[in-house]
């Protein structure tokens, strides 16, 4: 049913008193829902205008304030508001489809990769045998390669390693778990590092999806094109600092678990790392 009261008139009942601001807001709403048909928006789909509407509704008191009678009708200044707000409207609905699909399209394919952490292999017999260290061999180097690989070897691995180079079983186990829980830590980082990458890709593709998608030379077209350019410098800058995050032991960590400096540390691996073997 259409509301033939114009929307000037009931202007004037506002401005006069005899309309509360919250009811004059409330008549605008049920007129725009009421004549639909004399806005031609949404190629005539009602369920879309209705959905507009309620986007829009919350817009009616800042219009109303802002209305100024200078030759043109409050008919014709919602009518205006009307027009240019269901632009904006499409744009945004428009830029949401397009991210959405993006979205999908860039989470199909990571959904199609998988990620395993390698495997200690051993030897069942092998795992009987008593581990023995050469005599040129410092036990704090073992001590510091064992440190190095804590996470691709077994307890029982670590408890012969202990014995062979003369340390309690429990102080070993000690240092081992420290290194557990830093790599806990990390693998939370780089896991965080993850979605945030993935969240600045889809960004980069909905930003260049617009771009592309809108006239070349208009201000809408730089303004992407300037965000674009400024979330792919920042995904790239976010994929390096991923790119550095291992989840092996540094020697930084192995420091830190033993209390001893760094350059320690690299020496005697790499003493270890240089070793010629005896034939």
């Amino acid at each position: 049913m259409k509301s033939e009261t114009p929307l000037t008139e009931m202007y004037l009942l506002h401005i006069n008193g005899a309309l509360e601001k919250t009811e004059f807001e409330g008549k605008i709403f049920k007129y725009l829902l009421c004549n639909f048909d004399r806005f031609k928006a949404f190629f005539g789909d009602r369920d879309h205008w209705n959905e507009f509407l309620s986007w829009l509704y919350p817009r009616f008191a800042r219009a109303i304030d802002l209305y100024k009678d200078l030759g043109s009708s409050f008919d014709a200044y919602i009518a205006g508001l009307v027009h240019s707000a269901a632009r904006e409207f499409r744009h945004r609905e428009t830029d949401h489809i397009m991210t959405e699909y993006i979205c999908w399209q860039a989470r199909a394919a990571e959904m199609k990769l998988a990620e395993y952490e390698p495997e200690y292999q051993f030897d069942d017999t092998e795992e009987q045998k008593e581990f023995s260290i050469p005599d040129d061999i410092n036990p704090k180097q073992i001590l510091m390669l064992l440190l190095k690989s804590y996470y691709f070897v077994s307890d029982d691995f670590i408890d012969r390693v202990a014995r062979a180079i003369g340390m309690e079983k429990n102080s070993v186990f000690g240092m081992i778990e420290k290194l557990r829980n830093k790599r806990s830590e990390k693998e939370k980082a780089i896991l965080d590092m993850r979605e945030r990458l993935h969240c600045q890709h889809y960004r980069c593709l909905s930003y260049q999806t617009r771009m592309n998608a809108s006239l070349s030379g208009t201000d809408y077209f730089f303004k992407m094109k300037g965000r674009f350019e400024r979330a792919r410098r920042r995904y790239f800058t976010m994929k390096k600092r991923l790119e550095g995050m291992r989840l092996s032991a540094s020697n930084r960590m192995i420091a830190e678990v033993l209390g001893i400096p760094r350059g320690t540390v690299d020496s005697c691996l790499f003493a270890i790392k240089n070793r010629r073997p005896h034939f």
